[in-house]
């Protein structure tokens, strides 16, 4: 599987899905556009430019799920307008709580409204996305995303908890990233198998594949924090370390740096210190702790991909695994 991994990757594997799911995807955009009218115009004008730009990572999850059991209804759509609004209604909430200047390479919705326009669309999305939930009357869709969505809170709680905290520890950190950002990931995957009527292995089987993947996925953002050129990332660099967030690149630092390094680390994390990007990447560097969260990435991608190899074989799994591995290449 390592060898698999490190082998050159279709660069272009999320616009390869993207052609694959070409119809399903314009529905989705149409039937955003449907949901976002609202009586208050200034709802559907912020929600239009935070749904603008976005690689529809997680609805792709699940339209490639109900593509590989072959699913011949209509829900996936709307289960694919959930995910999406839950997942931007989440940015519009951080944005606001990080105050955040970029998003997708572009002002952030609170910096170009205001951070009550911009917490109150993201309620908006949030109460829209159970309005549309309810309408499919299956109350595992529900119970499941109703505990995604409490999951989600509850890790932006302890990420706020430890912000400016030079103590936070590793398994912390990863409980953190699990329920903020993989959780999602492993609820759209099993939506695909609860939709299409799978059984309860299938089903877990997807979403731990979600869930590898998103924590992947999470690492490799938190490395291009730190590495990525302007413009890749849509957002400042070094925005991670500026607002106190310990990411795990930052923290495999401080545990293997000399005591001056360490210091200086601990005083940036607290808000005592500038920090200057070349002397952290220096440091980082010299502690190769950008070297282990890849290696961490690659771990969460294997484990991720070796769930899809119980699953059936074919297109839809194929690009999964392309995806996977085009999360690692983000970083080329």
């Amino acid at each position: 599987m390592q060898s698999q991994l490190q082998a050159a990757t279709e660069p272009d594997a999320l616009a390869a899905c993207h052609i694959l799911l070409n119809q399903e995807l314009a529905k989705l955009n149409s039937r955003i556009r449907e949901l976002l009218q609202a009586e208050v115009k200034l709802v559907d004008e912020i929600g239009r430019y935070a749904l603008n730009g976005g690689k529809r990572l997680r609805p792709l999850l699940l339209l490639l799920g109900t593509r590989m059991f072959q699913y011949q209804g209509l829900r996936q759509i709307d289960l694919a307008v959930v995910i999406e609004f839950i997942h931007t209604a989440t940015l519009l909430h951080d944005d606001v709580v990080d105050h955040s200047e970029l998003r997708h390479g572009r002002l952030t919705a609170h910096r170009r409204w205001s951070p009550e326009a911009s917490v109150l669309t993201g309620d908006f999305l949030y109460s829209r996305a159970f309005q549309v939930m309810v309408s499919c009357d299956d109350i595992r869709i529900m119970r499941l995303m109703a505990d995604t969505t409490n999951s989600i809170a509850e890790g932006e709680l302890r990420q706020l908890i430890h912000r400016r905290d030079p103590e936070l520890q590793e398994q912390e950190y990863f409980r953190v990233i699990h329920s903020k950002t993989a959780r999602l990931f492993a609820a759209a995957a099993r939506l695909a198998a609860i939709l299409c009527g799978r059984n309860e292995e299938e089903e877990q089987t997807l979403g731990d594949f979600g869930k590898h993947f998103g924590t992947a996925y999470q690492l490799v953002d938190d490395v291009l924090d730190y590495l990525a050129r302007p413009g890749t990332l849509g957002k400042n660099l070094g925005e991670d370390l500026a607002e106190g967030k310990a990411t795990l690149p930052l923290l495999h630092a401080l545990w293997n740096s000399p005591r001056q390094a360490r210091e200086h680390l601990q005083s940036c994390i607290r808000g005592n210190s500038q920090p200057e990007a070349g002397e952290i990447l220096r440091i980082m560097e010299n502690s190769g702790s950008i070297q282990y969260t890849m290696q961490c990435a690659t771990r969460e991608t294997e484990t991720a991909e070796r769930h899809l190899g119980k699953l059936p074989d074919g297109v839809a799994r194929k690009s999964m695994a392309a995806l996977s591995r085009w999360n690692l290449e983000r970083c080329n």
